[in-house]
């Protein structure tokens, strides 16, 4: 059975585990040797592109990257007729896209993996690069807390799902109207400990890790003016830290807007590990192929 990973929980808790375990093999076997992997933008990218066809070529693979009009989901092609295509051509398919439900479409044709490499829903690829920091900083997760202050996004959604079936409590703050879908919150309670408030020094009170977020996604630039009126109170900067635990470290998916979401001294601050987060990224999505392209029993 062809296995795809469209948000996180896509895997168990024993799935995950044995990802993260993957991602840090120092010989990672050569499932893709002799293989393609097309790699599907339609948002551009930094992180995302970078890690990607680097991991492809640390499994033995050829990473082919189609962006914009070159693929045109559902303008060009439909989403069912790539996928039927380009899984003759690859041994996985990624895709970074606006709605998700071109993924699930991709997914339902597609005889090879189908990879959320991002969505306007979810960002999975992110959660497993974030835990396998968490994990490289603090050990066993089980009973940790991670303070998400922003916007309720699809990074933070994919984070709460994440990180709960780690076993940490989770604590979002953001401000009214902002908070991430109901949807997503009931997934997160089902497998631990989920705290939505508007406070976010409520949310960092002793946390382990504190996480935030752009407050304009990509897709969003016309709201940016607005947004930052409403997120005031919501950067993360030496204050808001002071409240976390003494140990408590910062994560950032990146790019960051330095004075807006986070203060330039948290970012470049001796708490802050996301240049060790955003490397994470590449060892995350390799481990995350090779257990995909895998024969699991």
């Amino acid at each position: 059975m062809t296995r795809h990973f469209l948000d996180v929980d896509d895997l168990d808790v024993d799935e995950i585990e044995a990802v993260l375990a993957e991602a840090e093999n120092p010989a990672p076997p050569q499932v893709l040797a002799r293989r393609g992997a097309a790699l599907l933008f339609e948002k551009p990218s930094l992180r995302t592109r970078s890690s990607m066809e680097v991991a492809v070529a640390q499994l033995g693979g050829h990473p082919i990257t189609i962006v914009g009009d070159e693929v045109g989901i559902d303008t060009r092609e439909t989403a069912e007729d790539i996928a039927r295509v380009l899984s003759r051509y690859h041994g996985i398919i990624g895709a970074r896209v606006f709605e998700h439900s071109k993924l699930e479409r991709l997914a339902s044709a597609s005889s090879v993996p189908v990879v959320n490499m991002l969505s306007d829903d979810a960002h999975p690829c992110q959660t497993l690069a974030d835990l396998l920091t968490l994990r490289q900083q603090f050990g066993n997760l089980k009973g940790r807390v991670i303070a998400y202050v922003g916007d309720g996004n699809n990074v933070c959604t994919s984070l709460m799902v994440g990180a709960t079936m780690q076993g940490m409590e989770v604590r979002v703050a953001t401000p009214p109207g902002y908070a991430p879908p109901t949807d997503a919150v009931e997934r997160a309670a089902d497998r631990g400990e989920v705290v939505v408030t508007e406070d976010p020094f409520v949310a960092v009170r002793d946390a382990d890790a504190v996480y935030t977020d752009v407050w304009a996604s990509m897709g969003q630039e016309a709201e940016a003016d607005r947004r930052r009126t409403e997120f005031a109170g919501f950067t993360v900067d030496d204050a808001l830290m002071e409240g976390a635990g003494s140990d408590a470290v910062f994560l950032h998916c990146l790019p960051a807007h330095r004075g807006e979401e986070v203060s330039a001294s948290v970012l470049e601050g001796p708490q802050s590990l996301v240049w060790q987060q955003a490397e994470n990224r590449l060892h995350a999505q390799r481990g995350l192929l090779s257990w995909l392209l895998t024969e699991h029993e």
